[in-house]
């Protein structure tokens, strides 16, 4: 068995890496530790490189179709995974799934609809539709024993006939919640009751800890099946965020007919060279690799949380489920967002999300992106030590 090695350091500056490259244009300053945009530092798996190389010894980057064994990649990946048989027809490549969120919105809702998301979530799920002419409903998650939940009294509250969609971050970012199925299926009833479409973006789906079962959206109820969208990717798991590998699947035969028809009118649904021969690397050899991340990721966990217990008791690590990013609990530092902003990146030079940028019940947090060696992780919570000593 190959062992990969997660420590190693390697210098993404000079690659028009948005992490890394884009830091003095964004934040004026080039030499803050970068641990925000959610991408890894690991040296993308030898057997996707090894497959892309491959495919660039022809020579020749023509027009290209999706394969049969494409499709199979998928099917059994997803079964394999998270026990779910899914139906070629049901599949279709899209480029990028906050893109997809777009397309879902053109095509099932019209200017002035409504779309409810549950923040604190991931940014693009409100700037999307806002910047389409959708208005956003907030159904904010609620903490109970340390943990989000959903408020379904609250959701039925705001709830009117305007409301068309509901995008669901599934496992939940930045909370890192592994959803249980009855929340799911739950949810699934109230949205069905209402014909709101559910777009469920399962990106980090793959990254559900051991101890976690993630649940597509689309496997608790026969219900759920019938009134979502399922966005997967294997970007996030394997590293490859800039192939572009994306796809939806969707088991209701008149939502697919709709969605696929709008998709190909534009040949939006018309993927790359790249992003065929990295998915089905990826799903066809992957599973070893994946298991070595997920563990070395749970221990970065497990160091971030031990040292800001014993080092930096006023921030509170809430220990994702899923992902390689962590929410931080910054409130016991009574420092304003600005201030906190400012502490990271000014004074501890670091540069982490702020938590403000997710919306309702993000203020006073930060995210860190663990996806990285545990040195860098060491240092980086060091400078924030003697960042909060000084304070």
């Amino acid at each position: 068995m190959k062992q990969y090695n997660f420590d190693e350091i390697i210098e993404r500056k000079g690659t028009n890496c948005v992490k890394f490259d884009n830091l003095k244009e964004r934040f004026g300053n080039e030499h803050l530790t970068p641990l925000w945009v959610a991408d890894m530092d690991f040296r993308t798996p030898d057997f996707i490189v090894n497959a892309i190389r491959k495919r660039c010894e022809h020579e020749i980057f023509g027009y290209t179709f999706d394969s049969d064994s494409y499709y199979n990649s998928i099917i059994e990946w997803v079964h394999y995974k998270h026990n779910w048989k899914i139906q070629r027809e049901w599949i279709s490549y899209i480029p990028g799934i906050v893109k997809g969120i777009g397309f879902v919105l053109q095509c099932f809702t019209q200017p002035g609809d409504k779309v409810i998301i549950q923040p604190p979530v991931y940014h693009p799920f409100r700037i999307v539709p806002e910047n389409m002419n959708r208005k956003v409903v907030y159904n904010p998650l609620k903490m109970v024993d340390g943990v989000y939940e959903m408020d379904f009294e609250q959701l039925e509250s705001v709830i009117d006939e305007h409301c068309k969609v509901l995008i669901l971050c599934n496992p939940h970012n930045p909370g890192g919640v592994v959803w249980k199925k009855d929340t799911l299926a739950k949810l699934a009833e109230v949205c069905a009751q209402h014909n709101i479409l559910v777009i469920s973006d399962e990106i980090h789906a793959e990254m559900a800890y051991p101890q976690y079962t993630h649940h597509p959206f689309a496997t608790v109820s026969e219900t759920a099946a019938n009134c979502g969208i399922t966005f997967m990717a294997p970007s996030k798991t394997f590293n490859i965020a800039g192939i572009v590998t994306s796809y939806s699947i969707i088991p209701n035969a008149e939502i697919r007919e709709k969605f696929y028809s709008f998709m190909e009118a534009g040949e939006f649904n018309a993927g790359t060279i790249f992003a065929y021969t990295a998915t089905e690397a990826a799903y066809t050899y992957g599973a070893e690799w994946l298991q070595q991340m997920r563990m070395y990721i749970t221990e970065n966990v497990r160091f971030v949380d031990e040292y800001c217990k014993s080092k930096l008791p006023k921030i509170k690590v809430y220990p994702p489920q899923a992902s390689f990013l962590v929410w931080l609990d910054c409130r016991d530092l009574k420092l304003n967002q600005t201030e906190l902003v400012s502490l990271f990146q000014n004074k501890a030079g670091l540069l982490l999300n702020d938590g403000s940028m997710f919306g309702p019940g993000g203020e006073g947090y930060m995210r860190l992106n663990i996806g990285c060696p545990r040195s860098v992780l060491s240092s980086a919570l060091d400078a924030l030590k003697k960042a909060i000593d000084k304070k």
